[in-house]
């Protein structure tokens, strides 16, 4: 390993954040079990907001951003790994209060890192990344609670996002008819092509008006990154015993329902954790995304690849909704 090397470094100084890269020598780097050379990492709504002044992700200045990676085992410390081995870090602390993913090296607890699944390239669990972990980990337990293709239609909202698109390809994968919601008409055949039996606005899901405690049940199930009012209307148009899972707060993180549809439809409200997920469920829910849930084509998934000279400004983008799917964080050492 070299003394010093690339990485994406966000400061904050009195009001002023700045993110810009530089050389950062080994040393800095934290107290880890596993050093890895990275070759990929992605660009998340997460990594977005850690890179603005009022995001409330980043806990220490400063902070290497980047929540996921994929690399090479340069050195460990732990048994459970060799130097060579392939493999993959997501959430956790990494890149809020521990150097992420953002850097041409990372040091990460043992406890963090997922062997790379066999029929999975580095490449392909970066374009999964937190956000494709998200959408099987939501199907995952859709599918717990009951859910079969045979059922009706399942409903993802925010379908443009790294979630929702994730969401969309895989029910499609897996045999279900897919409503995708989106605010975007230009995406709809976009949507369509990977793997949307139809598309509706976002106002056919909530037009901004007074809330109804239940409505007529139109989906057997929803993925909702979005949250917010948003996720209350469509908890009021979920039918008997369906479930929603909700993994986001795009929309906002006030839900006012009530207790209707859940008393009188049996409706489930799943929550979806994939920051602190259990890692044996973790490692489940990779082995999934390299078998029954792996997307057949990937390409139409990704919105573009960039260099970590080119990271700020995707960070920018995707808190400006200009990214539809996945960005990849390309390491060029």
């Amino acid at each position: 390993m070299m003394s010093s090397f690339r990485a994406v470094v966000i400061d904050k100084k009195e009001e002023d954040v700045t993110v810009e890269v530089k050389n950062i020598e080994q040393n800095s780097l934290p107290k880890g079990d596993v050093l890895i050379r990275v070759a990929y990492s992605s660009v998340n709504f997460k990594d977005g907001l850690a890179g603005v002044k009022d995001g409330k992700i980043v806990q220490s200045y400063p902070m290497v951003p980047g929540i996921d990676l994929a690399g090479t085992v340069v050195s460990t410390t732990d048994p459970r790994f060799n130097e060579g081995d392939h493999v993959i870090a997501t959430s956790y602390d990494i890149g809020v209060s521990h150097y992420g993913g953002y850097s041409e090296f990372a040091c990460i607890p043992a406890e963090w890192v997922v062997p790379l699944p066999q029929n999975m390239t580095l490449k392909e669990a970066m374009v999964y990344g937190t956000a494709g972990f998200t959408a099987a980990l939501s199907i995952h337990r859709l599918e717990a609670n009951g859910l079969t293709p045979d059922q009706g239609e399942v409903l993802v909202t925010g379908s443009t996002g790294g979630v929702g698109s994730m969401a969309v390809a895989m029910l499609a994968k897996r045999g279900y008819k897919v409503v995708a919601s989106t605010g975007k008409e230009a995406e709809h055949e976009h949507l369509k092509k990977i793997g949307a039996d139809s598309v509706i606005s976002r106002e056919e899901v909530y037009d901004g008006g007074k809330l109804k405690p239940l409505q007529k049940g139109i989906w057997q199930a929803a993925v909702d990154p979005v949250g917010g009012k948003s996720l209350a209307a469509v908890l009021s148009k979920i039918k008997q015993g369906g479930s929603v899972a909700v993994s986001g707060l795009t929309g906002g993180t006030d839900v006012p329902t009530t207790v209707h549809p859940f008393i009188l439809r049996g409706v489930n409200l799943l929550g979806v954790d994939s920051a602190y997920c259990p890692m044996p469920l973790r490692q489940e829910i990779w082995t999934r995304l390299a078998s029954d849930l792996k997307l057949d084509d990937i390409t139409d998934l990704i919105d573009r690849e960039v260099s970590l000279e080119e990271t700020p400004e995707a960070m920018r983008d995707i808190l400006q909704s200009k990214i539809r799917g996945r960005v990849l964080v390309r390491m060029d050492s």
